[in-house]
């Protein structure tokens, strides 16, 4: 007779909380934050509500955790496909070439069905509730966003961006028109616009003569 096998609680804790995470997303792109529940959350990832509580201690921190989870996945997804490096921005020494790689990346995220509707309704509700918005800030963004500055920084040492350029405007300068045309749907998000933002951008941070 075969010996009894104890179940692996970490792999069942494991497939439960993707269970949750997917679910919790698929509820937020369906019918919004606001009409997402622990309840349907739940039902959805087929666990008892009780199981949610005991990780988490409210809506928007499953909610954020999933996003986080799912964006982590989606970068090392890219940065795979880009270049095998995984996290961070390239510095082939090219900084065009470079920005216009992550910024085409970031279109292809946002056009994802997968993404694009968590983001944009966790997006819409931090505008909203200042505390998920920051929190949204803090553990999402703020990581990105050093990223660019990291990169932008090491441009600049190499005599490639002003020398009296803000990196952190620079990268907004990158950043924003993307973000803008993408929460208002005013024209389609292509990788032709990405590189026309890197082009546009750079045009204006190239040292001067």
């Amino acid at each position: 007779m075969a010996p009894h096998k104890t179940p692996d609680a970490s792999r069942r804790s494991d497939r439960s909380r993707r269970a949750i995470h997917d679910a919790a997303l698929a509820l937020v792109g369906e019918i919004g934050y606001r009409r997402t529940t622990i309840e349907g959350i739940a039902a959805r990832a087929g666990v008892g509500k009780q199981t949610i509580y005991r990780w988490w201690p409210s809506k928007a921190a499953v909610l954020m955790e999933a996003f986080l989870d799912l964006a982590t996945r989606s970068a090392e997804a890219a940065g795979a496909q880009a270049d095998g490096a995984g996290h961070g921005i390239p510095d082939t020494g090219d900084l065009a070439a470079d920005l216009k790689l992550v910024l085409r990346a970031t279109v292809d995220e946002l056009n994802d069905p997968l993404m694009e509707a968590p983001t944009r309704a966790l997006t819409a509700e931090g505008i909203v509730d200042a505390k998920l918005g920051a929190e949204f800030v803090e553990k999402l963004l703020d990581p990105q966003l050093a990223l660019y500055v990291t990169r932008l920084r090491a441009a600049q040492e190499a005599g490639q961006l002003r020398p009296d350029a803000d990196p952190r405007i620079a990268l907004e300068l990158l950043i924003a028109p993307l973000t803008h045309r993408w929460l208002l749907r005013t024209l389609p998000l292509t990788h032709a616009y990405a590189d026309a933002i890197v082009d546009h951008a750079l045009g204006g941070l190239a040292p001067r003569p």
